[in-house]
């Protein structure tokens, strides 16, 4: 399953029936298991830590440093997840030392061609990343959440779950969940609602998530004062509880 014209380093670590394409190069410190497809001229460096059934297009650069002026090649790595496809010419690099040492994907995610995850990132599950979207170092992007092509986020921000950023979107703040966004720099325009029923919310679910983000983003409010009002709906609705939580915790405020 490794064709002979592939290179892998004797440090590697290659489970059971992965596939590995011809020029591509496996390097020291890279664990690969099972299922897991490698294309054509594919390059994954290590320390990096790849699951089950991935599936890498050709010409992906997988665990390169970071582009980090103060990296001083420290043992920083890349783990991911399982079942995730990425398309052609990605680009995912290894943490700096500034976060907790590791840039982190989970399971499920579609990254399509051209996307560039930086260091430091925590990318969550069955998310969707459209041609030439790109993170920032320490992004992160929570569970099914879709960037559009060629959207941008900037470093340090957070998009969370179920939230949509369109094509070409610039965000520079934190995205709360299930909120749409566009534009450059980025501004809320409605709710996921398509993606939501999808996802299989119920009626009294997306009740809630409109109504808090109608406090949030209609009501005239100052935020601190949308976030006291949604506070006491949190105790009963998990959904809305999930908007206040992302909230409080921001460090860059919200797109508003």
């Amino acid at each position: 399953m490794i064709d002979p014209r592939a290179v892998v380093d004797p440090g590697a670590e290659i489970g059971e029936g992965v596939e590995i394409g011809p020029f591509s190069i496996i390097g020291k410190d890279v664990r690969i298991a099972s299922g897991t497809v490698v294309g054509p001229h594919v390059v994954i460096k290590g320390p990096t830590t790849i699951g089950h059934d991935n599936h890498f297009f050709q010409f992906c650069s997988i665990g390169e440093v970071p582009q980090d002026k103060g990296f001083n090649n420290e043992p920083t790595r890349l783990e991911i997840g399982n079942g995730n496809t990425f398309r052609e010419c990605c680009t995912i690099n290894r943490a700096t030392v500034k976060d907790d040492w590791v840039t982190a994907i989970g399971d499920d995610n579609w990254i399509m061609a051209y996307v560039h995850i930086a260091h430091d990132c925590k990318v969550g599950s069955h998310t969707i990343m459209a041609n030439a979207a790109t993170l920032a170092g320490h992004v992160h992007i929570g569970d099914y959440a879709v960037l559009g092509g060629f959207s941008k986020i900037h470093q340090f921000c957070r998009v969370g779950e179920h939230a949509f950023c369109a094509m070409d979107a610039g965000v520079t703040r934190d995205v709360p969940p299930y909120v749409t966004v566009s534009g450059m720099p980025a501004d809320p325009h409605g709710l996921n609602a398509v993606g939501l029923r999808r996802r299989g919310f119920g009626r009294e679910q997306l009740q809630s998530i409109r109504h808090a983000y109608r406090v949030l983003y209609r009501s005239g409010l100052r935020l601190e004062e949308a976030l006291q009002e949604l506070e006491e709906e949190a105790r009963k609705s998990p959904e809305v509880d999930a908007m206040v939580r992302f909230i409080r915790d921001t460090n860059r405020s919200i797109v508003r």
